[in-house]
Parts: structure tokens; C-alpha cells; sequence
């Protein structure tokens, strides 16, 4: 899996750890960051779909 390096602002870094680890829903801050990367892609699509720009099927 390829390693990319992004600048986060130390609060959403803050945020998201507040939710990672055992007591957390993601397991680390890799996999947050995946997961809403995922969501937000599914959202697009689904926008997209709504607005003619992408049929059924298309997308992520």
C-alpha cells in the first residue's frame, strides 16, 4: 500500500485521535483517515449520480 504524506492541522489530528485506539472506533489514525476518505468518495458519487453526472454503477 503506497505511503502519501499530507499537513493535517493539529486539531482534526486531535479530533480524530479522540476516537482511535481500544476505546476508539478505528484502530489507528491510518485507518481513520482511509475510512473517510471512503466515505467522503461515496458521497461525491452519490451527488454526482443524483445531479446525471454519473450513472448507476460508475464510480468508486
Amino acid at each position: 500500500m503506497p505511503k502519501i504524506s499530507v499537513e493535517i492541522p493539529q486539531h482534526i489530528i486531535d479530533d480524530v485521535n479522540r476516537h482511535v485506539g481500544d476505546d476508539g472506533k478505528f484502530v489507528n489514525f491510518s485507518d481513520a483517515v482511509r475510512t473517510a476518505l471512503r466515505k467522503m468518495l461515496d458521497h461525491l458519487d452519490e451527488i454526482d449520480r443524483r445531479q446525471g453526472r454519473l450513472k448507476e454503477g460508475d464510480g468508486g
